[in-house]
């Protein structure tokens, strides 16, 4: 079987989604969507992939809104199109962040401004915990969507949905991939300024997400294991 990321920036490694995915016998493609050389003018113009070379779409976070087509809407709308596509061909989708909020505008949801940023590790409140676990989650974001008609919401706090089904596709708000070093990349490019906006220590926030790595890497396996068994079934 073969899994294809979609990272939209050149910060956003695949970490412990796609090291799961290797380990459950995933051939992994990685493409990235917005290069360092064009990240201060992200509107590029880019090309996705066939989908009928995979069994699984992975698309990932970014820094822009899934709702900015004045910023990026050369490569969102036909990306939103791309992701409606392979959901209506059965190709499962799990969308992280940005790419659930694309999952939410592809199948007829909106994308708007949340009340407030979700920055840190965040604990969430889950129908479904032997799929989506309460976390806590690593989060980092300003926007939130509405839960298409015909998707089954199964978490969410009170901030914003966090995560639905639809069909075998999987939509998260939070960050399963994410790792210290990860972190540490984001701050060095502008994120320490977002964290400190939010009335945060960066240096703090790195320090817990050294200390929650290792069981942060065990809820990002068992969520990626049940999604493939239960919403996926591959």
């Amino acid at each position: 079987m073969r899994a294809l990321f979609v990272q939209h920036d050149h910060i956003s490694p695949t970490g412990p989604v796609a090291d799961r995915l290797r380990q459950r016998g995933f051939d992994v493609d990685e493409i990235t969507v917005v290069d360092e050389a064009n990240f201060a003018s992200p509107n590029v113009q880019f090309q996705f992939p066939h989908l009928n070379d995979y069994d699984l779409i992975v698309p990932m976070g970014a820094p822009w809104g899934a709702w900015d087509d004045a910023c990026i809407g050369n490569w969102l709308q036909p990306e939103i199109a791309w992701v409606r596509d392979a959901i209506d061909r059965d190709i499962p989708v799990l969308g992280i962040c940005f790419g659930g909020q694309l999952m939410a505008r592809a199948l007829g949801g909106t994308v708007s401004r949340a009340s407030k940023a979700e920055i840190g590790w965040t604990a969430i409140h889950s129908d479904d915990a032997s799929l989506v676990s309460p976390g806590p989650w690593f989060q980092f974001h300003y926007d939130k969507w509405v839960v298409p008609a015909g998707a089954v919401e199964i978490a969410r706090n009170s901030v914003a949905s966090q995560a639905f089904t639809f069909g075998r596709s999987l939509a998260v708000q939070f960050h399963p991939e994410l790792t210290a070093p990860t972190l540490a990349g984001w701050l060095r490019e502008g994120g320490a300024d977002e964290v400190i906006a939010d009335n945060q220590d960066p240096t703090a926030l790195l320090a817990h997400t050294e200390a929650e790595q290792v069981a942060a890497i065990g809820r990002s396996n068992a969520l990626v294991d049940a999604f493939l068994k239960r919403i996926a079934k591959l």
